[in-house]
């Protein structure tokens, strides 16, 4: 990521179309997101096209479940840095989280 470059951080950017997170994995990027768990699922086209609703994704485990299901409905770039997670959207997001 060049934002973590240009400041010298490390960071890590989870590339969920080639390594998709596993149960685990998600649940703790859920614990730690800073934003609210229902975030991390995108309302796109896809989601639609689904017959997904607000009520499918509002808990932890319904957005944990949602995303084991449909990868592609992962909200994009998610950004983890030590204990803390983010979703890097707006991209100034992801700058304020590498500067603290």
């Amino acid at each position: 990521m060049r934002i973590a470059d240009e400041l010298g951080v490390d960071a890590e950017i989870i590339l969920y179309q080639k390594a998709p997170p596993d149960r685990d994995e998600l649940w703790w990027l859920v614990a730690h997101l800073e934003d609210p768990p229902a975030d991390l699922v995108r309302k796109d086209s896809l989601f639609k096209k689904l017959g997904l609703d607000e009520a499918d994704h509002q808990t932890p485990e319904a957005v944990v479940d949602v995303i084991l299901q449909h990868k592609m409905l992962m909200q994009r770039p998610v950004v983890v840095r030590g204990d803390r997670v983010i979703i890097g959207r707006p991209k100034e997001r992801v700058r304020e989280l590498l500067e603290r």
